[in-house]
């Protein structure tokens, strides 16, 4: 679908808009710089773990997923 970027597990597929998903893109970039910072930009631990749903051990999940999705999300809105 042009001007549109494809989401779904498979069996059930979702669209949004070509904006939307350059705008998730840069969100995803902003958001895996600010885990992988060092100094007060750095998100804390304790924001890092609400992130993770209070597991204090998935900092390291977190950042290695959001780096993930934000190289499919800038290879499909390229």
């Amino acid at each position: 679908m042009p001007g549109s970027t494809t989401l779904g597990p498979g069996h059930g597929v979702d669209a949004i808009d070509h904006p939307d998903a350059q705008r998730m893109t840069r969100v995803m970039r902003e958001l895996h710089r600010l885990l992988t910072a060092t100094g007060p930009e750095r998100l804390t631990d304790a924001q890092a773990t609400a992130l993770c749903g209070g597991d204090a051990h998935a900092r390291g999940e977190l950042t290695a997923w959001v780096e993930r999705v934000t190289h499919e999300l800038e290879r499909a809105t390229a």
